[in-house]
């Protein structure tokens, strides 16, 4: 039966949502007529809006207030009776909300090899072995329903956050020196949430003292679906290891992205060629931590080794 009702929790960030994409089309094509209910953060739902399969949402606000299992209980009930139902997670509160679905089948994410493989792969390999399929994973798909852009100059995207922690994070003045420099062959907008408002000020600020104008900072100030289309429409992106990052690689956006304590392997861009990675060798790096444990010279060597003039060189190289 390939209309089958289906109950998705997506991961809680962002960018994993995004890389589950590629995993949940597979469901798709196995169901092709399969109605999905997804799951999750307020944020990584968003993503699915337009998804021509998904008919219902759920907001996990089950932290909000009172008992959180009670209220995952309440909010399992609204998901109704379904064939099958996944999770992108495995913790202790995914198999809670498991145990409340009602469903025929039921499926949590598990890791299957400890060998360093890409997050996409590992989420499609979940679905592969839970149904029983063989496939590999295509593009990330972000659907949207895109309004025309007239421009006048290609659009320079800059993205100096990273939720994770600050480890993540280069530095808002050498953002500022790209587009400082790249100002005369790109309109620049600045991305970021609510709580990088303050990095997105200083690259602003910066744009100021040299006289840049022709920027948009748009850090705090767009929806999730606002974000999306306004990265789909860039003509270049510079940004961290991010969610952002992921959602440029769904649109094929020319990017470099700069990484420094996370695994590339494991979570930079997939499927976009237009992508390239900036990093530098260390023996402490990738630590994976949320914040640089060096306390001394090495403190954070791994993005501060890392300058806006690495950034151009590249740049150039690609353009020859």
């Amino acid at each position: 039966m390939q209309n089958k009702n289906i109950f998705i929790e997506i991961p809680t960030w962002l960018g994993d949502a995004v890389m589950a994409t590629p995993a949940i089309e597979n469901i798709v094509k196995k169901f092709p007529s399969c109605k999905l209910t997804i799951f999750g953060s307020f944020v990584s739902t968003r993503l699915f809006l337009n998804h021509p399969n998904v008919q219902n949402i759920i907001i996990d606000d089950s932290k909000s207030k009172g008992n959180r299992y009670i209220n995952l209980y309440k909010l399992a009930k609204k998901v109704g009776q379904v064939d099958l139902a996944f999770s992108f997670r495995k913790n202790i509160t995914t198999k809670i909300l498991l145990f409340f679905i009602n469903a025929k089948e039921k499926y949590i994410y598990a890791r299957y090899t400890k060998d360093e493989i890409h997050q996409v792969i590992r989420y499609n390999d979940f679905i592969n072995k839970s149904i029983d399929i063989s496939t590999f994973p295509a593009n990330l798909k972000i659907y949207l329903n895109k309004t025309e852009e007239i421009k006048t100059k290609p659009t320079l995207g800059i993205n100096p956050g990273a939720t994770y922690g600050s480890a993540k994070r280069w530095y808002p003045k050498e953002f500022a020196k790209i587009a400082i420099e790249l100002q005369n062959k790109y309109d620049i907008i600045i991305f970021g949430g609510p709580a990088e408002k303050d990095i997105a000020l200083d690259i602003q600020k910066e744009l100021d003292i040299n006289g840049v104008t022709n920027y948009k900072n748009l850090a705090g100030l767009t929806t999730i679906p606002e974000l999306l289309e306004s990265i789909s429409t860039l003509d270049l992106f510079i940004t961290g290891d991010s969610g952002p990052m992921h959602v440029a690689a769904a649109f094929n956006i020319p990017t470099i992205s700069i990484f420094g304590p996370t695994k590339h392997i494991e979570t930079s861009q997939w499927n976009n060629d237009n992508s390239k990675i900036l990093r530098k060798e260390f023996d402490c790096a990738p630590c994976m931590k949320r914040e640089c444990p060096l306390k001394d010279e090495r403190n954070h060597q791994c993005m501060k080794s890392i300058t806006a003039n690495d950034v151009l060189y590249m740049l150039s190289n690609s353009n020859k």
